[in-house]
C-alpha cells in the first residue's frame, strides 16, 4: 500500500472527488499542503483575503453546480473565513473549506495562531470536522464533500492539524460513505403529491412561488413545464431568479420586500400557493399572519425542517424539488384538465391589470438614474450574463431590472446579505465558466469590503465587468433612514470615497467612468468590449430609493410605491 503524508492523502483525496480548483491563501499551518499542491494538477487562485477565498468557492459552485473548496491557514486565517461560510450556509451552498490548525500537542495551549475554528463555525456550517488521526483523513475528506453536496446543501469545515499534515500513513482511497445518521430524503410521497391534484383541479386563483432549491435541483425545466401545463402564474424569491423565462406573460418578477406589485398582490390574493425550494423568510412573506391568508398552501422542500418552520401549509412534500416536479407533471399528463384554463381566466386578466397600472418605474432626468444603468446593460446583454451582486440598493435594482434568462445566472448573497460578496464570486464563477460574460453589480460602499480581490482577477486575466452604482451613499441604510427615522443620515455619508477609475488602473485593470445619462450607453459598450477586467463607474440620482418597498413586518401588499 502506498505511504504518503497526510498532505498528499488530502491532495489525493481531492482527485478523487474530482477538484480542480482551489481558492486559497498560505500561511504556516499549511505550508504542507502548499508544498505538493504545486505538483498537482489542481489549480490554485491565490486571493488577497480569506474571506475572498469562501466567496470565491461559493460564487464557482453556484455557477457551475459543483462543489467550492478553499483552503486557509490557522487561526486569523480561519477566523476570516466565517461570514464567506455563513453566506454559503444560509443560501444553501456546496463549499468545503479547508483550515490549517497547529499541531495536535498545542491544540488547548493558546499556541501562536491558535483559534477553535471547529466551535466557531458550528452554528453557520452544515458539519465540521477536526482531524486528529491521519487514519480518518480520506474517509473525512470523503464525508465532507458527500455532505456538502447531498441533501439539503451547505458548507462543511475540515480543520486539519500540521503534524497530521506532515507525517505519513498508508493510503487507501474511500469508495463509498455510509453515514447512518444521514439519510436525505429525495423522492417524494407519492400519496402527498396525488393530495396536490384536487387541490389544483379546485384552484381558481393558483400562483407558483419558486426558490433557491429548484436552482439547487436543476429544475427550471420541469418547473416551466409544469407552470404552462396548467397556465400558473409563477413568482420566485431573489434566490430562485432565473429558474422562469423571464419573458413570459406568466412571469411576475420577485416576490416581498422589494418585489413586484403583481407578485405581491397575487401572492395575497391567490387561492393555492404551490411553494417549491423556498424558506419563507421574513423578507418574503412579511407580516406572517397576512401572507397568503386566502390560500392552501402546497410546500416542496427537501429540507423537513423548512417545512411549517414559518408559515402553516396544507399539504408538506419532502423531496428533491426537481422530481417532485417531475413527478407532478407525470401526474397531470392523466388527469383531465379540460375547461381549467377559461376558469382561470379572470385571474390572469386581474394580473394583467396589476402589471399595467403598477409596474416597475423610474424617471430618467438629467441625473443617472441607477434602473436605467442596470436596463441598458440587461439590454446590451440580452439577459444572458451571469451576474454577482454587492449587496444593497444595487443588489435589489439588479434583481428587478436585470432579467437573467437561465438559472445559476444570478448570484447573490440572499440570506446572509454580505457586502463585499459580489466580486469575489465573480472570480469564482468566471473561473468556473470561462466562455461566459460575468459582470458584478454593486454599489460604491459594498464593493470596497472587499475591493483588493481586483488583484485576484487581473493576475489570473479574468475578464470580469464590474459595474459599480456610485451614490456615495451606504444607499439601502440611508433609504431605511430617510424613510423611517425622519431623514436623520446618520454615518452613511460615503463621500470620502476612492477614484475608482484611478484605482483600478492602479491594479492594472481599466477604469471608466459615466457622470450623465447620455454617457451609460457608450460607456457600457466600451466596458464590455473591452478584453481583461474592467471597472465602470457610473455617478448615479444620490437619493434614489428602491421601490416598492414594504416596510419591515408589515403586510407584503402594503407597499411603498413610486
Amino acid at each position: 500500500m502506498e505511504m504518503l503524508t497526510g498532505a498528499e492523502i488530502l491532495l489525493k483525496s481531492l482527485e478523487e472527488e474530482g477538484v480542480d480548483t482551489i481558492f486559497g491563501y498560505p500561511g504556516g499551518a499549511v505550508t504542507d499542503i502548499y508544498h505538493q499542491l504545486v505538483k498537482t494538477d489542481i489549480k490554485h487562485f491565490l486571493v488577497r483575503h480569506e474571506q475572498g477565498a469562501v466567496h470565491a468557492a461559493d460564487g464557482y459552485a453556484r455557477a457551475s453546480g459543483r462543489v467550492g473548496v478553499c483552503l486557509v491557514t490557522s487561526g486569523p486565517g480561519a477566523t476570516n473565513t466565517v461570514t464567506g461560510l455563513a453566506t454559503a450556509y444560509m443560501d444553501s451552498i456546496p463549499v468545503v473549506v479547508l483550515t490549517g490548525q497547529v499541531p495536535r500537542a498545542l491544540i488547548g495551549n493558546d499556541a501562536f495562531q491558535e483559534v477553535d475554528i471547529v466551535g466557531i463555525t458550528r452554528p453557520c456550517t452544515k458539519h465540521n470536522y477536526l482531524v486528529i488521526d491521519i487514519a480518518d483523513l480520506s474517509r473525512t475528506i470523503k464525508e465532507a464533500f458527500y455532505l456538502a453536496r447531498s441533501g439539503r446543501p451547505g458548507p462543511v469545515l475540515i480543520d486539519l492539524p500540521k503534524d497530521i499534515m506532515s507525517m505519513t500513513a498508508p493510503y487507501k482511497p474511500v469508495k463509498k460513505v455510509n453515514l447512518r445518521s444521514y439519510q436525505p430524503t429525495y423522492k417524494p410521497n407519492l400519496r402527498q403529491l396525488n393530495k396536490v391534484l384536487p387541490l389544483i383541479r379546485e384552484a381558481k386563483r393558483p400562483l407558483i412561488l419558486a426558490g433557491g432549491g429548484v436552482v439547487l435541483s436543476k429544475g427550471s425545466e420541469e418547473l416551466t413545464r409544469f407552470a404552462k401545463k396548467l397556465m400558473t402564474p409563477v413568482t420566485t424569491t431573489l434566490m430562485g431568479l432565473g429558474v422562469f423565462p423571464p419573458r413570459d406573460q406568466l412571469w411576475l418578477g420577485m416576490l416581498g420586500m422589494h418585489g413586484t406589485y403583481r407578485a405581491n398582490m397575487a401572492t395575497s390574493r391567490c387561492d393555492l400557493l404551490i411553494a417549491v425550494g423556498v424558506r419563507f423568510d421574513d423578507r418574503v412573506t412579511g407580516d406572517i399572519d397576512t401572507f397568503a391568508s386566502n390560500a392552501k398552501i402546497v410546500h416542496i422542500d427537501i429540507d423537513p425542517s423548512s417545512i411549517r418552520k414559518n408559515v402553516a401549509v396544507s399539504i408538506p412534500v419532502v423531496g428533491d424539488c426537481r422530481l417532485a416536479l417531475e413527478i407532478l407533471n407525470d401526474l397531470l399528463e392523466k388527469e383531465q384538465l379540460d375547461g381549467i384554463n377559461e376558469a382561470r381566466a379572470p385571474w390572469l386578466d386581474q394580473i394583467e391589470e396589476w402589471k399595467s397600472t403598477k409596474p416597475l418605474a423610474y424617471e430618467q432626468g438629467d441625473v443617472i438614474k441607477p434602473q436605467y444603468v442596470i436596463e441598458t446593460l440587461c439590454r446590451l446583454t440580452r439577459g444572458s450574463a451571469i451576474i454577482t451582486t454587492e449587496v444593497g440598493q444595487n443588489q435589489m435594482w439588479a434583481a428587478q431590472y436585470y432579467h437573467v434568462d437561465k438559472p445559476n445566472s444570478f448570484i447573490t448573497s440572499g440570506g446572509l446579505g454580505c457586502m463585499g460578496f459580489g466580486l469575489p464570486a465573480a472570480i469564482g464563477a468566471q473561473v468556473a465558466k470561462p466562455d461566459k460574460l460575468v459582470v458584478d453589480i454593486a454599489g460604491d460602499g459594498s464593493i470596497q469590503m472587499n475591493i483588493q480581490e481586483m488583484a485576484t482577477a487581473v493576475q489570473y486575466g479574468l475578464p470580469i465587468k464590474v459595474v459599480i452604482l456610485n451614490n456615495q451613499y451606504l444607499g439601502m441604510v440611508r433609504q431605511f433612514q430617510e424613510l423611517f427615522y425622519d431623514g436623520c443620515y446618520a454615518c452613511t455619508d460615503m463621500a470620502c470615497a476612492p477614484d475608482f477609475v484611478k484605482l483600478a488602473e492602479a491594479y492594472g485593470a481599466v477604469g471608466l467612468r459615466a457622470s450623465k445619462p447620455e454617457e451609460v450607453e457608450p460607456v457600457l459598450r466600451e466596458g464590455l468590449a473591452i478584453e481583461g477586467l474592467v471597472l465602470m463607474e457610473f455617478r448615479v440620482e444620490k437619493e434614489e430609493l428602491v421601490y416598492p418597498m414594504v416596510p419591515a413586518g408589515a403586510p407584503i401588499t402594503e407597499m411603498l410605491l413610486v
